[in-house]
């Protein structure tokens, strides 16, 4: 067997998607296998035996997983104790004023806190918000400190002291007092140095809770695989990551995999020219979404899972419980669908592996999108009649035919992915219809039209190897670290000497992480930086790109711009620099892995699909093998296009046409 290669594995809720690509960059090895919940190790292996490869012939892996988010949607978290600044260490019970149901009064405002009494630990000193020390920590509260917690009973302990992220010097006191006492320590300075107590020890807390788990996985890992592969895993915020970091930064894979396919889609929108785009990652279990401006997936350092705040840089990507295994049910307001899902055991109903309940994927079967004639990814043999039956006492008690009450299914997805993408979009101050969807996961080009119909978007790209597309993610990903500081700094009296400073201190911590990377043969790295500014009493922040000239009135005409293009309106008021985010990144070695993901041309005829669009009736679909296409040919909707893993369905209104590249370009007719 051929050594060298270089693999992707994206472990899913229900599929594992595997791309392999040889170290000189010839043509990709692509395949799906049913996830292994519980033993991800074991999928890992499955996934490379599906390409022909063992672990001897890997020389390097990256891979995405949804471990993290797994365990914080299952509350799946260690025992964590909490060490917090005397007088805070009810930080996570107080909370914000806000509430998850509004107009639910039954139902509790927020998840309870992931710390219980009995694990809160408090210690005397105080730092200022400036970070001068006001009064220091009593060295008898030091020295209880580890025997309180051991006592407790805490599998991790987190450290989150009042302002520092201003000053660390307390936190360093107390990590020196637990050292060698504690088997997994978070501080806060080190994982979210920002303002904002509550989200900043919620970031720590729950980046301690994941601790253990991940290093029991890393543990696991790094003793199946030999010394001789190297391996790297995708974080959230667009870039892989080494295991040493990955014990100290867990909390970093929240959203791994869909942070891959993400960044997948941006290198697709800049090699087309996508000045705007909004990645559509529809899988079996949930469906994510992600803005694309200017080639870069947006970055966000406010975000939730879980219920759960996270304060630190991770891709803006909006998650719903909508994937092609989602289950319908029928509730008091009508049709639902997810987040429940089927999962990969049993799946949806019409994979016939014992699932009963209705799945988008047993609508789509229904409506003809799918073949049933073809193993879907060569494996897993559809059967309509259980799709049929599955869906039969939803329409019984909808008093509705079975295809109707399949694209309602339909429909009722669409809304619920539309709304998603308004978020990325719309309260971003974007045109959804400015944007084109980059459509890819199992089921993403099968919906893609509807959801383009019901957004209004025009334009679809299906990229090559869509099916696999966040493996292939990784198999493209370059070393890349993020770093976000609180500065406030007031344009009143603006230092361009002393921003420079604090510039300088957060470019060498983060550029620090990069340089742990050892990527041999790697080029220099490169330094991107975005200041988050805000008007004085505002309070959210506003993203401004810094170029060479960072004085006030540069940095306070992009932030008036910004603040134009996102509220409509700017003033010449005072503001602030909230916070400074670097990002530090450095170009992969050697030849990206080849574009054209299609495979041989087949040549062979597919039986048209008897499809339904719409209340109109059943109408006759051509089928075509993806690879058969020529590139710049024009063929008219409906038409189904299908892989080895997918099918892209062309609506009636749309057509489609392959670029030399592979890509799938779908367009609404009559579009200039």
């Amino acid at each position: 067997m051929t050594a060298g290669w270089r693999v992707g594995i994206d472990i899913g809720g229900t599929f594992t998607d595997v791309v392999a690509a040889d170290g000189a960059g010839g043509a990709l090895r692509i395949a799906k296998v049913a996830t292994t919940p519980g033993e991800p190790l074991r999928g890992l292996a499955a996934a490379l035996a599906a390409v022909g490869l063992g672990w001897e012939d890997v020389a390097e892996l990256v891979h995405g997983t949804t471990m993290v988010t797994n365990a914080m949607v299952e509350g799946r978290l260690a025992r964590v104790a909490l060490v917090a600044t005397r007088g805070f260490a009810d930080v996570l019970d107080i909370a914000r004023a806000s509430r998850r149901h509004l107009y639910r009064l039954d139902l509790p405002p927020r998840p309870a806190p992931d710390v219980p009494d009995g694990l809160k630990f408090e210690v005397g000193g105080r730092m200022d918000a400036a970070g001068a020390e006001v009064a220091a920590p009593a060295p008898a509260d030091l020295a209880a400190l580890p025997g309180a917690i051991a006592a407790a009973g805490a599998g991790a302990v987190a450290v989150a002291l009042l302002h520092s992220y201003a000053n660390p010097d307390h936190e360093r006191k107390v990590a020196a007092a637990l050292a060698g006492r504690v088997p997994f320590l978070s501080l806060s300075h080190a994982i979210s140095p920002e303002a904002r107590e509550y989200e900043r020890t919620a970031t720590t807390v729950l980046n301690a809770a994941v601790m253990p788990m991940v290093a029991r996985y890393m543990d696991r890992l790094t003793a199946a695989v030999p010394a001789r592969t190297r391996v790297q895993l995708f974080h959230s915020a667009g870039g892989m990551i080494a295991p040493a970091l990955v014990r100290e930064r867990p909390l970093a894979l929240a959203l791994s995999g869909p942070a891959a396919g993400a960044a997948a889609a941006a290198a697709v929108a800049r090699d087309l020219g996508l000045a705007q785009a909004i990645s559509f990652d529809m899988g079996g279990t949930t469906t994510d979404v992600c803005l694309i401006r200017d080639g870069a997936v947006e970055v966000s350092s406010n975000r939730a899972i879980a219920g759960r705040p996270i304060r630190q840089p991770i891709a803006a990507i909006e998650t719903i419980g909508a994937g092609g295994g989602s289950i319908v049910a029928l509730l008091a307001g009508g049709l639902a669908v997810g987040p429940a899902s089927a999962g990969a055991d049993p799946g949806p109903a019409c994979y016939g592996l014992g699932g009963t309940a209705a799945t988008i994927a047993d609508a789509d079967l229904v409506l003809g999108y799918l073949d049933p004639a073809r193993p879907l990814g060569g494996r897993i043999h559809l059967r309509p009649e259980a799709a049929r039956q599955a869906l039969a006492p939803v329409a019984a008690a909808l008093g509705r035919d079975i295809e109707a009450t399949a694209l309602g299914v339909v429909e009722v997805a669409h809304a619920l992915m539309a709304r998603a993408l308004r978020r990325v979009s719309v309260d971003r101050g974007i045109d959804a219809r400015d944007c084109a969807l980059i459509a890819f996961g199992g089921a993403g080009p099968m919906h893609a039209c509807g959801l383009a119909d019901a957004t209004g978007i025009g334009r679809i790209v299906v990229p090559a190897a869509s099916g696999a597309f966040s493996a292939l993610g990784c198999t493209t990903a370059t070393a890349r670290h993020v770093r976000q500081h609180t500065l406030r700094l007031a344009s009143r009296g603006w230092s361009e000497e002393g921003f420079a400073r604090r510039c300088r201190a957060v470019e060498a911590e983060t550029l620090a992480a990069l340089s742990g990377e050892q990527e041999a043969g790697g080029a220099g790295a490169r330094l991107e930086r975005v200041a988050l500014v805000r008007y004085a009493g505002q309070s959210g922040t506003v993203e401004v790109a810094l170029g060479e000239d960072r004085s006030a009135a540069a940095i306070g005409a992009g932030f008036r711009a910004a603040h134009r293009r996102l509220y409509g309106f700017a003033t010449g008021e005072e503001w602030i620099l909230e916070a400074l985010r670097v990002t530090a990144s450095r170009p992969r070695p050697g030849p990206a892995p080849a574009g054209g993901c299609t495979g041989a041309r087949r040549n062979l005829t597919l039986t048209p699909a008897s499809c339904r669009f719409d209340g109109a009736g059943a109408r006759a679909v051509p089928r075509h093998w993806r690879s058969d296409l020529d590139p710049g040919a024009r063929l008219a909707g409906p038409r189904l296009i299908v892989d080895d893993w997918s099918t892209t369905v062309v609506a009636p209104g749309f057509a489609v046409a392959a670029t030399a590249a592979g890509h799938l370009l779908v367009e609404r007719e009559g579009r200039p």
